[in-house]
């Protein structure tokens, strides 16, 4: 028997795609007995903000789905939300839709030889050849870099309050 992290998650973005959204983010919380399901979700590209109504219609639609799986305890904990205006950039497709966007990337280590932890610049895609995926971004002063994905830990927009 699959395990309800794997069971869920495998499924989960056809589903949230299957009622007009798309899965930003999925993390998992609490207990093996009272599991925690915590899913960011927006509208699809170029459709604005997602709703607090939105957030519920998704909610609705997932729940007959999740009471039915034998893997998953009856009580479970679903949470939808919005991806906020600090939206988690997590797949391949959020690097080329946000592109023009302000952003922030955070390593575990250096990102750049002899750079921080954390880089903030306006993000100009992603680059993907033989050489593997790197975040292209254009730091304050100017200068354009290339980081490999996978030294990235997680990265985000970057929401300025005027």
């Amino acid at each position: 028997m699959a395990t309800p992290v794997a069971e869920v998650t495998e499924q989960l973005d056809d589903r949230v795609a299957a009622l007009g959204f798309e899965l930003v983010d999925l993390e998992w919380a609490g207990s093996t007995r009272r599991p925690i399901i915590r899913i960011r979700v927006d509208r699809r590209e170029g459709e604005g903000a997602i709703t607090v109504d939105e957030c519920a219609v998704v909610s609705r639609g997932l729940e007959p789905w999740l009471d039915e799986l034998e893997a998953l305890p009856e009580r479970y904990v679903l949470e939808v939300s919005s991806p906020g205006v600090e939206r988690p950039l997590v797949r391949g497709r959020d690097f080329r839709r946000f592109a023009g966007q302000e952003v922030a990337v955070k390593g575990d280590g250096p990102l750049l030889e002899g750079r921080a932890r954390r880089l903030e610049g306006i993000l100009l895609g992603l680059a993907d050849d033989e050489a593997g995926e790197r975040i292209r971004l254009r730091l304050p002063d100017g200068e354009e870099v290339e980081i490999p994905r996978e030294s990235v830990k997680g990265a985000h927009l970057v929401y300025r309050w005027s």
